[in-house]
């Protein structure tokens, strides 16, 4: 008997199983497509509390900060941790003034932030613009190859007695009166304990064919990747101070925050735009034009610089910004690990220990009330 079906190969399912795993749980993880085939191969790999508010996501992003540096240590190689830090900078006095609330507010939490005068930034950066205005560093700030995080959290579960089914659908769900006892799925029935919805952009559609509303919607966002340029021409991840609003931001229409950072290769990686528009996957000009431009703002030097190739994703995104965590009333057995947004990959490893220590009836290291799935009205109540 299977004491868990994971929906979705994606870093959070991927997460789940080996943490269950590791609880000792018989796994089953199903994917429809490819491992790590959606939104965790389309990111760019962050594990920030830099751009987190004081509040339940932040509590969660630094409680996952000590699942990777900790729990996950000695595997950190195999997904290229890097340590780096974080740089937000801001190019206006009120800027730098917001950031240094926003600062405060942080330490007080827990998150280690440093401010950095203006004329100090270059010291941490030597090729940014001398228009910038100041700055903070938070050394918490780290990045991951999400899609080697994926695939060795699946071999190390499998290496613990997971199962990984790959090209298999949920198409509905095994019931035993209101409870949820399995999955059907285009390869077969599944029965098991517990059923996990970790299907990031779709994960609305799967609550959706167990009877249950979790509002999860795609917003889409571009990537540029430009050609190699020398090792540590760029140091860290170095972001517009404007990101963490954006972040924050319920509006549909297209934003676009620089986020900036190089990588082993050598490349360096642009982001980061956001808007709703469904899984419409047409490229924008405006969105690449404006991530271009807003880069160049920040490092002048990249306007030399050739991009390579740009690539798009879905960020899974709840009206409230915060993920769906937790087991739902609403259908007994059904779990949900969903609607992270950009915050997923940093955010998984903290969500698959949190999962799995209340699968197995232990107190989460983290309350997991503010994640619960039935905290959303029912659509036919919004529109009352």
């Amino acid at each position: 008997m299977t004491d868990l079906v994971v929906i979705g190969a994606g870093v959070v399912g991927a997460a789940a199983a080996y943490f269950a795993s590791l609880a000792g749980l018989r796994v089953v993880v199903v994917e429809r497509g490819a491992i790590a085939g959606g939104t965790s191969s389309a990111g760019e790999g962050n594990l920030l509390v830099s751009d987190k508010e004081a509040g339940p996501e932040l509590d969660l992003a630094l409680y996952a900060q000590r699942v990777w540096r900790e729990d996950l240590a000695e595997h950190a190689g195999l997904w290229e941790f890097e340590s780096k830090g974080g740089l937000v900078v801001a190019g206006s006095e009120s800027s730098v003034a917001a950031l240094r609330e926003l600062a405060v507010h942080q330490r007080h939490h827990g998150v280690e932030v440093r401010d950095v005068p203006g004329d100090e930034l270059r010291g941490y950066e030597p090729h940014l613009s001398p228009e910038l205005r100041g700055g903070a560093f938070y050394p918490q700030d780290a990045q991951v190859q999400p899609m080697l995080v994926v695939a060795h959290l699946l071999r190390l579960a499998s290496g613990l007695g997971a199962r990984v089914r790959t090209g298999a659908e949920v198409t509905g769900f095994l019931r035993a009166g209101d409870r949820v006892t399995g999955v059907r799925t285009t390869a077969g029935d599944l029965p098991a304990g517990a059923v996990l919805n970790a299907t990031g952009t779709w994960a609305g559609d799967v609550a959706a064919l167990a009877g249950v509303h979790v509002p999860v919607l795609p917003r889409r966002g571009f990537v540029l990747v430009t050609q190699p340029m020398p090792a540590r021409t760029i140091r860290h991840k170095v972001y517009a101070a404007e990101y963490v609003g954006d972040v924050a931001s319920s509006d549909a229409a297209l934003q676009t925050s620089p986020v900036v950072e190089g990588t082993g290769s050598g490349t360096i990686l642009i982001g980061a735009s956001r808007e709703r528009v469904g899984f419409d996957r047409t490229v924008s000009t405006a969105a690449i034009g404006a991530l271009a431009s807003k880069a160049i703002a920040l490092f002048p030097m990249l306007r030399d610089v050739r991009v390579m190739r740009t690539y798009l994703g879905f960020r899974p995104y709840c009206p409230d910004h915060l993920p769906v965590i937790g087991p739902d009333p609403r259908a007994p057995g059904l779990w949900h690990a969903c609607g992270h947004e950009g915050a997923g990959i940093g955010l998984s490893a903290g969500t698959g220990k949190l999962i799995a220590q209340a699968l197995i009836g232990e107190r989460p290291d983290l309350e997991l009330k503010p994640f619960a799935p039935e905290r959303f009205p029912e659509p036919e109540e919004v529109l009352s």
